[in-house]
């Protein structure tokens, strides 16, 4: 019986490649570990795997189900519990054992908003929060994600706007639960991210 040709062989070998990827399937990801969580029997015993990176975007962090590719390519599918978006440093665990997934904010194109007179820096927070626009706070400086529109609407109000790319990190929502926010090196109050007090007659 005469041998393979090439061609068949090609074929055949393709064939077994998607066979495997397959068979394979995604990465199911099903446990959330925050930055100093301890990990469980399942992690531990997949502890000497290297984990995997997932950089996401700051809107994809907010979605806890579906699929994503890791930094190297490897199919992930997200079936996490609800609760808060992800953070940058958590770490995501598979059902039945496998290398942990950790988080990471990956970069984007942003606009980092500054002015001379802090009120008016503070007027800008305040119009753009109005519209929902999330924003990364500092205490000179607001980012958001480039919008032509928002930038073009900034300068009109005499703002200093300039273009970036770079991770993302927007202030928590006020009913964010406590814990799940993140620290841009500036200070706040005791009563900040909404929990201020109204008087009523």
């Amino acid at each position: 019986m005469p041998g393979p040709t090439v061609s068949d062989g090609t074929v055949s070998d393709a064939t077994a490649d998607v066979t495997v990827s397959e068979a394979t399937g995604p990465l199911v990801l099903v446990r959330r570990l925050r930055q100093g969580e301890p990990p469980g029997p399942e992690e531990e015993a997949a502890a000497p795997a290297p984990p995997l990176r997932l950089p996401l975007r700051a809107d994809e962090r907010t979605s806890l189900r579906g699929h994503r590719r890791s930094a190297c390519g490897r199919d992930l599918l997200l079936q996490l519990p609800r609760g808060a978006a992800l953070e940058p440093g958590d770490r995501l665990a598979p059902e039945g054992g496998g290398p942990l997934v950790v988080v990471e904010a990956a970069d984007e194109p942003l606009l980092v908003v500054r002015a001379a007179d802090p009120l008016a820096l503070l007027q800008a927070a305040y119009h753009l929060g109005n519209r929902h626009v999330a924003m990364e706070l500092h205490r000179d400086a607001l980012r958001l994600v480039a919008d032509s529109v928002l930038e073009d609407l900034l300068r009109h109000r005499g703002l200093s706007v300039e273009r970036m790319s770079g991770p993302f990190l927007p202030e928590p929502g006020a009913y964010t639960p406590s814990g799940h926010g993140h620290n841009h090196g500036h200070a706040h109050g005791p009563h900040d991210h909404g929990h201020h007090s109204h008087s009523h007659p």
